[in-house]
């Protein structure tokens, strides 16, 4: 499976050295984190965003996904929600990312309303989504944590235009096993996540293998050409261990994990 890092777990590091850094860890390629003061963002002039394709190509780093944050199923006009959708797929187009990550970002209202707007919004770009060539991925996370809640969302919106991205740590915080989630999106499904963390009262990032997550029971279930990227969410925990020293290991941890289960047929 390759393997790819998010530079999330890299906050404010220039792109260049973060693609040095991938390389020379034994990585595959890059989730690029897509916020204000980060190299990669929405302002970004044309000039930049050649430049930063440049770099990814030059190294053979793979771009897997641009990360952005806009809320799909949040509550309110679907206006802004369909701009910022938009200014995405354009952004991650120039830079050969596949796919946009998104988050629901449902609201405290009716999950079948959230569903709806999501949907609504998700078909509204499926079209311009297809002729970029990026697929929206909707992230397990916040108001639809569980494989089943993204799975129920996306019911009805383009497969082609739009599909589920596993965050492993939000599936395991809304008490779903990766058999279950992995039934509920396999037919959607992008790439995966994964972290570790010490429990659901301590979620701070740990070595992968040092905390609780399932990560092998995760990578069994997975088609050997899937990707698989490490989200370290080191801006939200400043204490935790930086991340850089982490890498090598991490690679080999993840390579091992998944030689096991290609050993076993998965």
């Amino acid at each position: 499976m390759p393997l790819a890092l998010s530079t999330l777990g890299l906050p404010g590091l220039a792109l260049p050295a973060a693609v040095r850094l991938a390389a020379d860890t034994g990585w595959d390629g890059l989730e690029l984190r897509c916020a204000e003061g980060e190299s990669v963002h929405p302002a970004m002039t044309p000039a930049e965003r050649r430049a930063a394709a440049a770099t990814l190509t030059a190294a053979g780093i793979t771009p897997i996904a641009l990360a952005g944050y806009v809320g799909v199923a949040a509550p309110g006009d679907d206006g802004p929600v369909l701009a910022e959708l938009r200014t995405s797929l354009r952004l991650a187009a120039d830079l050969g990312c596949p796919a946009v990550r998104v988050f629901p970002r449902g609201g405290d209202g009716p999950a079948a309303e959230a569903d709806r707007r999501a949907a609504r919004r998700l078909t509204a770009v499926a079209g311009e989504a297809r002729r970029l060539g990026v697929r929206v991925l909707v992230e397990t996370h916040d108001s639809h944590r569980a494989g089943r809640d993204v799975a129920r969302l996306l019911d009805g919106v383009p497969p082609d235009a739009a599909g589920a991205l596993w965050d492993l740590l939000h599936t395991w915080l809304a008490g779903e096993t990766p058999a279950d989630t992995h039934a509920a999106l396999a037919g959607r499904l992008g790439h995966v996540q994964v972290k570790d963390v010490a429990g659901p009262d301590d979620l701070a990032p740990l070595p992968l293998g040092a905390g609780r997550l399932p990560i092998a029971d995760c990578l069994r279930l997975l088609p050997r050409d899937g990707w698989i990227c490490w989200e370290y969410e080191a801006p939200w925990h400043p204490a935790a261990a930086p991340l850089p020293p982490l890498l090598a290991e991490g690679a080999r941890s993840l390579r091992s994990w998944c030689a096991g289960a290609s050993a076993r047929g998965v």
